[in-house]
């Protein structure tokens, strides 16, 4: 049994990962801890872990093999390289990996010096049902035309905050909704929406395209998402997110996470589970240029569970790590967030 460590005790620990770890007989918590907002005692009281006032303590902790780094993400390089530089075995890092190039640079390097297995949690590229549609696309050789990734969701108080709080370097975040005619403003929260919430899927981008990013358009949607026209290569790419508030009286907007690849030969859709839930694998359909709808069945788990798993099997194996696909996968969501800021101003 491999013991964990937990950064951070936000919803995304108290929902996803602990449960997830409480169905892997191979880890255990034994540690937890977060920036004090005192939540760390009752994650940690769950399970019998212990915990600590600072990532000090946690990283102190001679049991402590394996740490989860799911803090603030302007935060997460930081920890990762704390924990690698502590000697720890393996770390399963939250997305985004680093907020800023030179810290996922600093953060890859530390772990390539120590050795650490480190795998960044990007679920829907762990889902298992992602795997059958890469095997289909890889199958029918069709080149990638368009993709477009579509997510309507529920609230989520994680980006209120990110929206209502934002406020340019040196100056204290207003608590009103943001400016949407001030373009510094704008441009600020569009990139850590791409940061934070398209991050989910920018590594799935990567690995379908190739060739520079070119902007075409970058506009904030309130009360909270982004519509974003893209050019990556010879891919026409189309990102669109929105949080929708539930209607008076209902139980809640629908939470929709589709994903939709246009090839020369069919058209390719992914849905994925809604977030913060285990709801299972994303289901896949295949659309043919002469209607026919091909399903492919759903298989098990999650890819909450499978991005341990990965994590797992680099402990075990000994296999060697992919860092410089993580940087690259790192690198590549910063820069069109910096490019998504940049057509923000330009546009304004």
């Amino acid at each position: 049994m491999t013991a964990v460590g937990i950064i951070g005790a936000g919803p995304g620990v108290s929902a996803l990962h602990q449960p997830t770890l409480a169905r892997l007989p191979r880890f255990r918590v034994v540690h937890v801890v977060d920036g004090g907002s005192g939540r760390a005692g009752r994650v940690a009281e769950r399970v019998g872990a212990r915990t600590s006032p600072d990532v000090a303590g946690l990283l102190a902790d001679p049991e402590v093999e394996v740490v989860l780094v799911a803090g603030p993400p302007d935060r997460h390089a930081e920890h990762v390289i704390a924990a690698a530089e502590a000697g720890v075995r393996g770390i399963l890092c939250e997305k985004p990996l680093a907020t800023r190039a030179d810290d996922a640079e600093a953060a890859i390097t530390a772990c390539r010096a120590a050795g650490v297995a480190l795998v960044v949690g990007t679920n829907h590229l762990f889902d298992p049902a992602w795997a059958r549609a890469q095997h289909h696309l890889t199958a029918s050789g069709g080149r990638v035309q368009s993709l477009t990734i579509l997510a309507s969701l529920a609230p989520n108080d994680r980006y209120h905050r990110l929206v209502t709080e934002y406020a340019p370097a040196g100056s204290p975040p207003p608590r009103d909704p943001p400016d949407r005619d001030d373009p510094e403003v704008v441009a600020a929260v569009l990139r850590q929406l791409v940061i934070g919430l398209a991050v989910h899927d920018l590594p799935i981008v990567r690995d379908l395209t190739t060739g520079p990013i070119e902007v075409a358009h970058a506009r904030f949607v309130p009360p909270i998402g982004y519509e974003l026209g893209l050019r990556v290569g010879d891919a026409i790419v189309r990102l669109v997110a929105a949080m929708r508030p539930p209607a008076p009286g209902s139980a809640g907007p629908d939470t929709l996470w589709r994903m939709t690849i246009a090839t020369a030969a069919d058209r390719l859709e992914v849905d994925f589970p809604p977030p913060f839930v285990h709801a299972g694998p994303a289901t896949v359909r295949v659309r043919g240029v002469g209607g026919a709808v091909t399903r492919y069945p759903r298989g098990e788990g999650d890819g909450y569970l499978a991005e341990w798993n990965a994590l797992a099997q680099l402990l075990d194996s000994g296999a060697p790590v992919e860092y410089d696909a993580l940087l690259a996968d790192a690198l590549f969501a910063i820069d069109l967030a910096d490019a998504v800021a940049a057509r923000a101003r330009s546009a304004a």
